[in-house]
């Protein structure tokens, strides 16, 4: 077991956090979030110049031909920023499924344009009421040529920017399928949906949405396992993104305990204080180690499903502690909505849900074990 990073990783790591820094300053982030746009576009083309967003593309449609621990090193860089980018939604949710499971001309349409920073992507797979994308209700009705898609999704990142969006439907003989929709298409409405982080949601609603036997994605029969794989990599991806988060709420915290003073001295210097402090620390490098865990397992295709459940356990309990204790040790400026740390806050908030709390996967891991022992 290898967690060193090798010298491309390094540089690769180096460079997202060097363009994010110098492009998503504090107040810029107050400002962006604070608009209707929301999202970072100087930012986003920034690292498609740097071919950052074509690290989990292949070299033939445009990309730099890496893979998920290279993707996970950008995405930690922009937790630690905040950034408000469509990271997740459109590299992961979206490329990478393609990437892997698309047809040639699926790959062509949609991958360079992504690379270069001129496309965006994302996946619905939350529905009320359902434990996971594959039990999904959505209907998929078979027509000459293609299929129409009726149903609800909810919480759908980045649908109102995104040119195709990964839809998973029940087909007429039971199976699930994965389409691509295009979301301008007739019989497609996305309504606003707000989130903590203030990121666009959109709740898709679909009535009888046209879709062509081309926009499959894989086959009518795997459709079940594009999801597992998509839930994986997006659960890793938000893993990556509350290390980051986490990480840099606490570097903040320091920073203001050393020069907040109170009776002639710093509040850092007060055990309670430090106490919190480092047991902030400490959930930070549990949700370091287990997702550095999970990453090499599904790198070198070892099996990684306990190991991803358990770092996203870590991610939602232990990003839910820190982002708390980080907050309250500002004291007063912690209430303040418009000081930085309440940004950050939200973020963690809004990234611990992600594909389910932590009570989600604890119960996922309980129902492994008994399973195992079963067996």
């Amino acid at each position: 077991m290898d967690f060193e990073y090798s010298e491309d990783q390094v540089a690769i790591r180096d460079l997202a956090k060097q363009i994010l820094e110098d492009c998503v300053p504090t107040d810029k982030i107050l400002a962006l979030v604070q608009a209707d746009g929301w999202y970072d576009q100087s930012t986003w083309k920034a690292l498609a110049d740097a071919s950052l967003l074509g690290l989990g593309i292949s070299e033939d449609v445009g990309g730099s031909g890496m893979g998920m621990e290279e993707l996970v090193l950008v995405l930690e860089q922009a937790g630690r920023r905040a950034a408000p980018l469509p990271l997740l939604s459109t590299l992961v949710l979206g490329a990478l499924p393609i990437a892997e499971f698309g047809t040639d001309e699926q790959k062509k349409q949609n991958l360079p344009e992504v690379a270069a920073g001129n496309r965006f992507l994302t996946a619905a797979l939350v529905e009320e009421g359902r434990r996971s994308a594959a039990s999904c209700r959505t209907a998929a009705t078979r027509v000459d040529g293609g299929y129409t898609l009726t149903g609800e999704k909810q919480c759908v990142p980045g649908a109102s920017i995104a040119s195709r969006i990964l839809v998973p439907a029940q087909t007429e003989n039971g199976k699930v399928a994965v389409f691509l929709l295009d979301p301008a298409s007739e019989g497609v409405t996305l309504l606003d949906q707000e989130v903590s982080s203030g990121e666009p949601h959109s709740q898709l609603l679909m009535v009888d949405a046209r879709v062509e036997d081309s926009d499959i994605l894989g086959s009518l029969e795997n459709g079940e396992d594009i999801l597992d794989w998509i839930e994986a990599r997006g659960m890793i991806a938000g893993c990556a993104i509350q290390l980051g988060i986490a990480d840099s709420a606490l570097a903040q915290t320091v920073e203001y305990q050393t020069t907040r003073r109170q009776f002639g001295v710093p509040i850092g210097s007060f055990q309670g204080p430090q106490l919190r402090a480092a047991d902030a620390w400490i959930d930070i490098e549990a949700m370091r180690s287990t997702l550095e865990q999970a990453v090499w397992r599904l790198a070198t295709g070892r099996e990684a499903r306990r190991a991803i459940l358990v770092a996203k356990w870590w991610a939602c309990r232990g990003g839910h502690r820190v982002a708390h204790t980080c907050q309250h040790l500002h004291g007063g400026m912690g209430a303040d909505v418009e000081y930085p740390i309440h940004r950050w806050f939200l973020a963690a908030k809004q990234n611990e849900v992600f594909l389910g709390g932590a009570s989600v996967h604890q119960a996922k891991l309980g129902w492994m074990l008994v399973e195992g022992v079963a067996a």
